[in-house]
C-alpha cells in the first residue's frame, strides 16, 4: 500500500482535492474520500462538482441511491462501496479500510501537524507500506520525504 501525505500550506482542501481526484479519475481509478464531519464532506461535494470553469469530478454521497455508479464517493467510513481502489482521508483521522487501498492521500494542514505525525510513525512500523510525504513549492506539489 502507498500512502502519501500531502502538507496544506498553500492552497485550500477543496482545490488540492480535485486535483488529485482529477488526475485518478483520468487514469480510470475510483476514489472514496473520508471524513467524519458532514458538513465538510457537503462542501467538498461542491468543490469537486465545479473543479474548473469547464469540467467537473461527478460524486456522490455512500448512503445515496446508485453510490456504485460513482466514480468518487464521500464517507465517513473508508468502504469502497464503488469499487474504489485509492482513498483520501480530508479530515487527519488515521482509518483503516475494511479492505487494503492501493493508495491512500492523508490531506493535513499545519495545525494538524501531530496527528499526522503520528499517523506517519504508525505506518512505518506496518510491512508493506510505502510512505511519500509531499508539500506545496509555489505552485506545485514537491515530494519532500
Amino acid at each position: 500500500m502507498q500512502v502519501d501525505f500531502y502538507h496544506l500550506t498553500r492552497d485550500p482542501l477543496g482545490g488540492a482535492l480535485a486535483l488529485i481526484a482529477g488526475k485518478a479519475t483520468a487514469g480510470g481509478e475510483r476514489m472514496v474520500v473520508v471524513s467524519g464531519d458532514a458538513a465538510q464532506r457537503k462542501a467538498l461535494s461542491q468543490a469537486l462538482w465545479s473543479a474548473s470553469p469547464t469540467s467537473f469530478l461527478a460524486n456522490g454521497e455512500a448512503d445515496e441511491p446508485h453510490a456504485e455508479r460513482q466514480p468518487i464517493v464521500l464517507s465517513d467510513q473508508p468502504v469502497a462501496v464503488n469499487g474504489a481502489r485509492f482513498l483520501a482521508i480530508v479530515d487527519n483521522v488515521w482509518r483503516d479500510g475494511e479492505e487494503a487501498f492501493a493508495r491512500t492521500f492523508f490531506f493535513f494542514e499545519d495545525h494538524d501537524r501531530d496527528a499526522a505525525r503520528a499517523a506517519w510513525a504508525m505506518l512505518g512500523k506496518r510491512e508493506g507500506v510505502v510512505r511519500n510525504y509531499w508539500k506545496q513549492d509555489g505552485g506545485r506539489w514537491v515530494r519532500a520525504g
